[in-house]
C-alpha cells in the first residue's frame, strides 16, 4: 500500500509591474505648533521629565527582558495582558483592567480640558506557543522573539507612565495607555477594534512600534485575507484517470491570479501564501487549499483587486472542469472565507498630530524624519477618520519576526523621549500649554 503523501508547499505569485515603495510628503510644521512645542521644551518641568526618561532607561532595559520571557502568542496573550495590567496599577492608574477582548487598559486623566489620546503598544506577537523566548545579550544587543516587536514599546509606555507620575505631571487631556491584543497574524487587528468600539470619544492615537524614532506612520495599508478550499471526488491516479483535480484547479487559478494586474497608485498587491492539499503521490486529488493576501493603501483599488482575483479562481476552476468533462457531480468546486480583514485608512501628512511628530524629530533627531506607511493598529483609527501615527519606540532593532530577533539598546532613551514630547504637547500640560490636539466634532468635553 502506497504510502500516504500530502503536498505542503510556499508559492509566492509574481506581480505584474510591481510598484516601488510611495514615498509620504513631508508637511510643513506651523507656526503654532512650533510655538507651542519651543514652549514646552523650555519649561523646567519638561526638562526633568526629560533627564528622568533617561535615567529611567536601565530600569526600563529590565523590565523589557521580564515581558519578552512571558510568551505572547496570538490569541494567548493573557499572561502578559495581566502582568502589564499589575504594572499600570503599581505605577498608579487604580482602574486599569483587561476588558472583554482582552486588552490591557489604563486611564491617567487630564485635568479635564483636553483631547482623550490613546498611546498604545500590541501585546501578541507572531511566536507560536512553545517558543523559547529566554533573552541572550551577545556583542551588545539582546536576542529573543519579539523583544522589539513590540515589547519594546510596552516596556515604553510603563516608563513615561512612571517618570509622569513620579513628576506629578497634570495633562490637560487624558492618556488612555493600552497593551493591545490581535495586532499580528490573524488577529485581525481585534484589539483595536474593540477599543474604539467601546471609547468612541478618544480623539486620537499614538502607537509605538520597533524603530529610532525618526519614522512616522501616516498611512494604513488595508488587508484581505482568504482561505480557499477546493474540492471533487478524487480517485486512483490511474483507474480514475479522467476525473478532475482538486490541486490542479487550484494550480490553474493561481496561474490567473498571478496575470492580475494591480495599480501603483495607491500601491495594491497580493500574494499566494500558503498551499496544501492530497493524500498521495499517486491519487487524483480530492481537496486542496491556499492562503491569499490581497492589500491596497486604498479601499476601492483593494476590493476590485480582490475582485478580480476571485473571478480568476472561479476562471480556473471552470478551465479544470472543461479540461475533463465530468458529470456535475463530480465538477471541482470551490469555496472562500474571508480570514483576515484590515481596514485602509490615512491621516492627513498636514494634520496637527503628523506635524507634531515631525516637529519633535526635526529638533531632536540626526537624521530628517521621514513619513510611512504600513499595517498596524493605527488602520482601525484611520478607517474611522481619527487621526492616528505610529511612531518608533527607541533603540535600533532587527530580525522582526524571526527567533533572531534583536534589540540594541544603545540611547534607547531618545526615541522614548521624543515619543513622550510628542504626546504631551497633543494633550497639553496644565500651567504649560495648550494641547494642540483638537476634540472630535460630537465628542462631549471632558469634565472631571
Amino acid at each position: 500500500m502506497p504510502a500516504r503523501c500530502t503536498v505542503v508547499a510556499l508559492a509566492s505569485v509574481a506581480l505584474v509591474g510591481i510598484a516601488h515603495a510611495q514615498t509620504l510628503p513631508l508637511p510643513q510644521v506651523s507656526p503654532a505648533v512650533d510655538t507651542a512645542y519651543t514652549k514646552l521644551e523650555a519649561s523646567p518641568a519638561y526638562k526633568k521629565l526629560m533627564t528622568d526618561v533617561r535615567a529611567d532607561d536601565a530600569r526600563a532595559l529590565t523590565e523589557l527582558k521580564t515581558m519578552t520571557e512571558i510568551p505572547a502568542p496570538p490569541f494567548k496573550e493573557r499572561s502578559r495582558a495581566e502582568y502589564f495590567v499589575s504594572r499600570l496599577k503599581a505605577l498608579g492608574l487604580a482602574d486599569a483592567h483587561i476588558d472583554a477582548e482582552g486588552n490591557a487598559i489604563g486611564i491617567r486623566k487630564g485635568v479635564g480640558n483636553g483631547p482623550k489620546l490613546l498611546i498604545s503598544a500590541h501585546l501578541d506577537t507572531v511566536f507560536p506557543e512553545g517558543t523559547d523566548v529566554t533573552v541572550k545579550a551577545r556583542d551588545g544587543k539582546l536576542y529573543a522573539p519579539g523583544i522589539g516587536d513590540d515589547t519594546r514599546g510596552l516596556a515604553v509606555l510603563l516608563s513615561w507612565l512612571k517618570v509622569l507620575n513620579d513628576n506629578n505631571v497634570r495633562t490637560a487631556g487624558d492618556l488612555v495607555f493600552v497593551g493591545n491584543v490581535g495586532e499580528e497574524e490573524l488577529g485581525n487587528l481585534r484589539g483595536m477594534k474593540a477599543v474604539f468600539r467601546e471609547h468612541p470619544d478618544i480623539d486620537g492615537m499614538v502607537g509605538i512600534e520597533p524603530g529610532t524614532g525618526d519614522r512616522v506612520l501616516t498611512q494604513g495599508t488595508g488587508s484581505h485575507r482568504y482561505e480557499v478550499t477546493f474540492r471533487g471526488p478524487g480517485g486512483h491516479s490511474f483507474g480514475a484517470f479522467g476525473l478532475p483535480s482538486a490541486i490542479h484547479a487550484m494550480g490553474r487559478a493561481i496561474s490567473k491570479i498571478s496575470d492580475v494586474r494591480t495599480p501603483s497608485d495607491p500601491k495594491t498587491t497580493f500574494t499566494v501564501g500558503t498551499v496544501s492539499g492530497g493524500t498521495s503521490v499517486n491519487a487524483i486529488a480530492g481537496d486542496a487549499r491556499m492562503a491569499v493576501d490581497i492589500r491596497s493603501n486604498g479601499t476601492p483599488a483593494l476590493l476590485e483587486t480582490e475582485k478580480h482575483i476571485m473571478d480568476a479562481i472561479a476562471a480556473g476552476v471552470a478551465d479544470e472542469n472543461r479540461r475533463w468533462a465530468p458529470a456535475k457531480s463530480q465538477e471541482i468546486t470551490f469555496q472562500t472565507k474571508l480570514i483576515g480583514d484590515r481596514p485602509a485608512g490615512q491621516t492627513p501628512t498636514d494634520s496637527v498630530i503628523v506635524q507634531s511628530a515631525v516637529r519633535v524629530i526635526r529638533a531632536n533627531g540626526k537624521e530628517a524624519p521621514t513619513l510611512r506607511g504600513g499595517s498596524t493598529d493605527a488602520n482601525v483609527p484611520m478607517a474611522l477618520g481619527i487621526p492616528a501615527i505610529i511612531i518608533g519606540s527607541g533603540g535600533k532593532s532587527g530580525g522582526a519576526h524571526s527567533r533572531d530577533e534583536w534589540f540594541d539598546p544603545t540611547n534607547a532613551w531618545e526615541g522614548a523621549q521624543w515619543g513622550l514630547t510628542t504626546v504631551l504637547g497633543l494633550v497639553g500640560v496644565d500651567g504649560v500649554e495648550a494641547p494642540l490636539l483638537a476634540r472630535r466634532r460630537g465628542n462631549p468635553p471632558i469634565t472631571r
